[in-house]
């Protein structure tokens, strides 16, 4: 039924990230999917508009860019990594409140609402502490750091995705779908061990998947991804 049909496949980026940020992954993928990374305002082509500061803008907003580029009852998967995957749960529920539920949610880089989290607030820092919580996080180019330029074009976008997730932490505590996740972490990654954790937010199917890396292993572990995304999408549009 859906054999002469690419799978969508909607990419929601991490702190700081922007559509751009999956270029690393889209070569391996394009061919298999029709590809949407999707970004939030305040970066990349969306630079010139305001940046959002609640998570429940942040969600609506994603759901209203996959809404527009929906094609028929085409199947599709959300990716979600780090940031990115704390929204896609939420963006998946109201997608399945829409009546057009994804077929799979992939969240990456984070072991799921009410795992253990840091309780630093971030958002707040003074640039010199926020500078140390960004190197500690690794992912931002030193050059950035560095460059005033550049850093005071990246700071603010920083700010604000910390925002996002820093208040209201567990607001996604009780939130259930009926969409299967599949879940991947680094092994570096301190809080790995807690990656089932995301079992406890569907009805659906779970499964996880622990790779070589810390807490960006997506980018060392490019071909592994790919393949993984491909299996578990395919192995999702079966038991549709």
């Amino acid at each position: 039924m859906y054999s002469n049909q690419k799978t969508q496949i909607f990419l929601l980026h991490f702190a700081g990230g922007s559509c751009y940020s999956f270029d690393f992954l889209k070569n391996y993928i394009q061919n298999s999917f029709e590809y949407h990374a999707l970004e939030l305002p305040g970066r990349g082509k969306r630079n010139l508009e305001r940046h959002l500061f609640k998570k429940t803008d942040a969600v609506l907003d994603y759901v209203s860019q996959i809404k527009k580029l929906r094609i028929n009852n085409r199947p599709y998967i959300i990716f979600g990594h780090s940031m990115g995957a704390t929204l896609g749960l939420s963006v998946a529920k109201k997608m399945e409140e829409h009546s057009d539920p994804p077929s799979l949610l992939i969240v990456s880089g984070n072991p799921g609402p009410g795992a253990s989290y840091n309780d630093k607030v971030r958002h707040t820092l003074s640039d010199f502490e926020f500078k140390k919580e960004l190197r500690s996080l690794g992912g931002v180019p030193e050059e950035v750091l560095e460059d005033e330029d550049l850093y005071n074009y990246f700071s603010p976008i920083m700010r604000a995705d910390f925002e996002i997730l820093e208040k209201n932490k567990l607001s996604e505590v009780g939130l259930v779908i009926n969409t299967p996740i599949f879940a991947l972490m680094g092994d570096q990654e301190e809080t790995v061990r807690e990656i089932e954790n995301w079992q406890l937010y569907t009805n659906g199917k779970f499964d996880h998947q622990i790779l070589p890396g810390n807490h960006f292993f997506i980018y060392s572990q490019v071909k592994t991804l790919a393949k993984i995304i491909n299996e578990y999408a395919v192995c999702s549009l079966v038991n549709i």
